[in-house]
Formats: C-alpha cells, structure tokens, sequence
C-alpha cells in the first residue's frame, strides 16, 4: 500500500474515467484524532480511504491510499444506495476563462429548467453535477460531529490502511503543531 497526499488521491479519482454517477462515500470525524475520515468508492475504480485535517480554513492537509481495486460483495452493503439522502461531488477547476463560462451558461440552463418544471432535489443534484461535467458524484454517508457505523466497518476491514494513514496523518499534525492550540 502507497500512502499519498489525499490531493493526488481526489486527483486519482477525477482522471480515473469511472462512470461520474457510481461514485459512492462515508466521511465523518477521525476516530481519536483530529480531522476527518472518508472512504470513497466505486464498482469498477477502486475504493480510497482518505485522512485529512485542516490547519485553517484555507489549507487542508492530509493522505490516502487505494485499499481496494473495486467495491466487492462484502464492501457493498457498507457504502450508501442510490437513495440515500446525503450527497457529495467532485469538482476540478474550469481550465480557463471561457470553459468557467460555458459551465456557468450550462448551470444557469440547468437552473431554469428546474425552476419552471416539478422536480426532485436528487434531479437538481444530478443535472447540476452532468451540467458541472463532475468527474465523481454519488450518495454519501455523513456525521458532521461522529462516526457513521459504516466508518467503523471500514476502518476494521482496512486496518493496516487504517494504522499507517493513522500515523502518517498524526505525523503532519505534529510537523505542523496544530494539537498545540495557540502560545
């Protein structure tokens, strides 16, 4: 297993030309530490587990690893199902000026319709992702202040991940001297 920055993981993820719509996440607060957790997964592409804190709320630091080549059976009932309520996407940067225009133009559109049709949170989410051309989007299970159980199950199945990420994520903590609070 190759522990790397959590950028070059998300960055994995983007470029990986999985289907944008079968991503599927768990996230919440790291279990006696600070920052968070995320596993992050998809049928065909693998599943990632990534560690982060932020040092401030300009930089965010953290690691990941690939810990499985695809979501299996026994993975599969701990991510969340298409219906789940909670949702996350993706994003890259527009590559210049006029792309961020056309992606702007693309959600206004996006926007319009919905406002002048019935529709679903879920289909406003979906359009808006397709309109965004979000590499990664899908359902996500998410504890703002704990651990979803799921989290839990993750984090035994991949406990050599779990340990290393661990502490190479304790050690930035340390480098950075963020557990100190302020002198």
């Amino acid at each position: 297993m190759r522990v790397r920055d959590w950028q070059d993981i998300v960055e994995e993820v983007v470029d990986s030309g999985a289907d944008p719509d079968g991503w599927r996440a768990v996230a919440g607060d790291r279990r006696g530490g600070l920052g968070e957790d995320m596993f992050i997964g998809h049928p065909s592409a693998g599943v990632f587990q990534l560690k982060t804190y932020a040092r401030n709320p300009f930089d965010v630091k953290g690691v990941g690893s690939e810990v499985a080549r695809r979501i299996d059976d026994d993975l599969e009932p701990l991510f969340p199902d298409r219906d789940h309520d909670g949702r996350f996407g993706v994003q890259s940067a527009p590559e210049d000026e006029d792309a961020a225009a056309e992606s702007a133009k693309r959600l206004e559109e996006v926007l319009k319709t919905h406002a002048d049709a019935p529709t679903t949170g879920d289909a406003l989410f979906e359009d808006v992702m397709d309109a965004l051309d979000s590499p990664a989007f899908g359902p996500m299970e998410y504890e703002f202040d704990g651990r979803p159980e799921e989290m839990d199950d993750l984090s035994e199945t991949f406990e050599e991940a779990e340990e290393l990420l661990s502490k190479e994520l304790d050690d930035l903590i340390e480098e950075d001297g963020v557990g100190r609070g302020f002198e």
